[in-house]
């Protein structure tokens, strides 16, 4: 039976818990790419439209709810240190668990409600980081990036070509998405020909953003493609 107990727990994981997972979570990332002097590195914390920023630390309106770390390239170049940065949210998250679980067991912190629910979402960002698939925008978990790394020797993002900016697997999901995408705006109204016409104002901030992201990461693996060429 659902409670008001079952209702404080969820706002309180969704306003609070999962915020602090999320930037623990990035922060792997960023720490890593100062560490590896990564280029144009950026924490965007949230979603939907800007809310305040600092030099490379972004925070969105919608701060509890998704969150990425963008970076042009890391010094040194090598494959290992590319798995590295990967894994590091990973690791970050771990390390972090561990802690807590070992502060809850020598009885340093209590044992609550609070603590319970941040170890879940600490150990769910883990357990579906591993998890070796491609999202639906074709973007690789942390898992597939680093078997791509491994098992095909090259980055979830590496270039063959100009006209290649994916891995096949990563085409095929992104054309899975756009075909759903599709069916869903046509099933919802067949004869409007701008379906984003139909979307909120907030909407269409957010599908700009993702867009801008998009566009960005497809002009950042041209340009590593122009340099490996040269």
């Amino acid at each position: 039976m659902f409670t008001f107990i079952d209702l404080a727990q969820l706002i309180m994981s969704a306003i609070i818990i999962l915020p602090i997972v999320t930037v623990i979570r990035e922060s792997g990332y960023y720490l890593t790419a100062v560490l590896l002097g990564a280029s144009n590195k950026k924490l965007v914390v949230g979603s939907g439209p800007k809310l305040f920023s600092l030099k490379t630390i972004e925070v969105r309106r919608y701060f509890f709810m998704y969150s990425w770390m963008e970076y042009e390239e890391l010094n040194p170049r090598n494959r290992f240190w590319h798995g590295f940065i990967y894994a590091s949210p990973i690791l970050s998250s771990t390390i972090v668990g561990i802690i807590v679980n070992a502060l809850l067991a020598a009885q340093l912190i209590p044992d609550n409600m609070f603590w319970s629910t941040f170890m879940f979402y600490v150990f769910y960002f883990v357990f579906f980081d591993l998890i070796p698939v491609y999202l639906p925008d074709g973007q690789p978990t942390n898992g597939r990036a680093i078997f791509d790394l491994i098992w095909h020797g090259q980055r979830s993002d590496y270039v063959k070509n100009q006209e290649r900016s994916y891995t096949s697997s990563q085409e095929k999901t992104m054309q899975n998405r756009d075909k759903d995408k599709r069916e869903r705006e046509d099933h919802s109204d067949p004869d409007q020909d701008d379906h984003r016409d139909g979307y909120t104002k907030e909407q269409k901030e957010t599908i700009a953003h993702s867009e801008e992201k998009e566009e960005n990461f497809s002009d950042h693996t041209k340009r590593e493609e122009s340099q490996r060429l040269s």
